[in-house]
């Protein structure tokens, strides 16, 4: 088991897909340094006066499952993803390549219909005025919102993989 960017023969690609996943990285590292300051914040105020930050469990899982989402077009990019080579570590790097432009094409159709249906699920939620269920009662269409463009970038950049892969070259 291995990564496929453990021994890049590729640069990551250049261009604007590429600097919004990395935006977007950035942005669910910041969103998980602020969850865990919150959680810090929370657990020292309950320690200390017995009362928590009020809503703290519904704003630490927003947060968080926006953050995870924030990092996908990112992992796409660099082609960080977790992988089993067992079958094809033997056969010759364009052989491989052929593989592995197949296996992104098929992770950009997944994450384009998972983006759709996030995209509709949120249209869904902000008619229907859903909240999370807990003190705060906050809307989370925006948090699905969110997810659906990341999805949808993730997609972008596994396309962005394929002709570089097909070609065998940066």
């Amino acid at each position: 088991m291995g990564t496929e960017g453990a021994t890049p023969r590729f640069g990551a690609p250049a261009g604007a897909v590429s600097g919004l996943a990395a935006i977007l990285a950035r942005l669910g590292g910041f969103v998980l340094l602020a969850v865990a300051g919150l959680t810090v914040a929370s657990v020292l105020l309950r320690w200390l006066t017995s009362q928590p930050i009020r809503g703290d469990f519904e704003i630490v899982s927003l947060g968080s499952g926006v953050a995870v989402l924030c990092f996908l077009a990112w992992g796409t990019t660099m082609r960080a993803n977790i992988l089993v080579d067992s079958f094809t570590a033997w056969l010759p790097a364009r052989v491989n390549d052929g593989v592995d432009a197949v296996w992104k094409l098929v992770w950009a159709a997944a994450t384009l219909v998972i983006a759709e249906r996030m995209a509709r699920g949120a249209v869904d939620m902000w008619r229907s005025d859903q909240r999370t269920i807990g003190l705060l009662g906050l809307p989370i269409w925006w948090a699905v919102a969110i997810g659906a463009v990341c999805f949808a970038l993730t997609a972008l950049a596994a396309c962005l993989w394929v002709p570089r892969l097909l070609k065998g070259r940066d």
